[in-house]
């Protein structure tokens, strides 16, 4: 279950990042400053990279690896999952309303991006290699 929900999320985030690049090219490049217009394709770029390391880490779950990598996958993967939301929309809300205190929430997106790569460095130190 928790592998399916973090394909899931991760194709999600992956199809919905294609869109919203597609739709800043097209659809915002003529209503957005260019410094907006940069700031929400930040968002659509920073989303698609995690979209991926949340489907990695998916598919690093399957191999059967020793419990406490498990479990620091699965966190790495919340992070990235939290992050997306925190960080990416964050910037796609300042980007359209141009309301300013949605600002202070990307650094806390930021964090959980870092939080995540650390939980994954810690998960892959956790995978013993067969000398073969």
């Amino acid at each position: 279950m928790r592998i399916r929900n973090l394909l899931v999320f991760g194709g999600a985030f992956a199809g919905v990042a294609v869109a919203l690049g597609a739709f800043a090219a097209h659809g915002l490049k003529k209503t957005l400053t260019p410094y907006l217009l940069g700031v929400f394709e930040t968002g659509v770029h920073y989303q698609f990279l995690h979209a991926l390391a949340i489907i990695g880490c998916a598919i690093l779950l399957r191999l059967s690896l020793p419990l406490k990598a498990q479990k620091a996958f699965f966190a790495a993967a919340i992070c990235f999952i939290i992050g997306v939301f925190c960080f990416s929309g964050s910037l796609y809300a300042l980007a359209l309303t141009g309301i300013k205190w949605f600002g202070p929430i990307t650094p806390l997106g930021g964090l959980l991006f870092i939080v995540g790569w650390g939980l994954f460095i810690y998960a892959a130190l956790q995978i013993k290699e067969d000398n073969k």
